[in-house]
């Protein structure tokens, strides 16, 4: 299974044409940082619109267990993963309207608002006051490497069942030790300098199966170039520059009755 977007080319560029890129290296690519949004890449679910062929979200090949970028729909093989650097992580809370009534994201709650404390449990979902439901996620800021060294960065969002992997991952990232080769000191490494490998695997109840996220150590960021690149990442999003690309129907109700990676129980 291809493990890009389904048209991408593998084209050789000369050297010469190579120079003369680098040399006017970002000319007419420097956006207001405003309108910079950071894309989310999302495990595919059974019930993603990405999987049926009459919706306009349709992404052909891929398949549950699948990961894929939501804003260009660049997907990966959930058994092969993608490798990271996370960069900075933060927890929202979101608003949504139930699926059975009609669906759709309705804002993000500060998480010092007292009604975070007024929730109701509902099987494995939290119901605030006014019957919309409470999600917590945690965003993790990462940048993609891909295998010819190339990165992207994303946001790589986890919710409902993914919070205990999410909890798993920054506890590994809290633990991590390194050793200095020059007088033996140990430390715990800047969260920029560390490479993961996120796979997806199936979990399943009495009510049915979903993917999700399996994370495993890789090691330190080796690049001096990319571990400057993840540096600055940090920067920019701790700065406030760049912010993760909105949820469907943010600033009104959405028209999907499902969240594009709604885990189904």
């Amino acid at each position: 299974m291809s493990t890009a977007v389904a048209t991408k080319k593998e084209t050789a560029v000369s050297t010469d044409v190579m120079d003369d890129i680098f040399e006017f290296a970002g000319e007419g690519a420097a956006f207001d940082s405003s309108e910079m949004q950071i894309p989310f890449v999302r495990l595919l679910q059974p019930l993603s619109p990405q999987l049926n062929k009459k919706k306009a979200e349709y992404i052909e090949g891929a398949s549950a267990g699948d990961a894929f970028n939501n804003v260009t729909n660049q997907y990966w093989d959930g058994e092969t993963g993608i490798t990271v650097i996370p960069c900075f992580q933060t927890t929202k809370y979101l608003e949504f309207v139930p699926r059975e009534q009609g669906g759709g994201f309705r804002g993000e709650i500060s998480p010092t608002d007292p009604v975070l404390q007024r929730t109701a449990r509902s099987g494995s979902k939290e119901i605030l006051p006014h019957g919309n439901e409470l999600v917590k996620s945690d965003q993790h800021f990462c940048l993609i490497v891909e295998e010819d060294g190339s990165f992207q960065p994303a946001v790589i969002d986890m919710k409902s069942t993914q919070l205990k992997v999410s909890r798993r991952w920054k506890t590994m990232i809290a633990m991590m030790k390194v050793k200095h080769p020059k007088d033996g000191r140990l430390t715990t490494p800047p969260v920029f300098a560390t490479m993961w490998r996120l796979t997806s695997v199936e979990e399943s109840n009495d009510q049915g199966s979903w993917s999700n996220w399996a994370v495993e150590q890789i090691g330190i960021v080796e690049n001096r170039d990319l571990f400057l690149e993840a540096k600055a990442f940090r920067d920019s999003v701790m700065a406030g520059e760049v912010k993760a690309a909105p949820e469907e129907g943010q600033g009104g109700m959405a028209s999907s009755s499902h969240r594009d990676d709604d885990i189904p129980f």
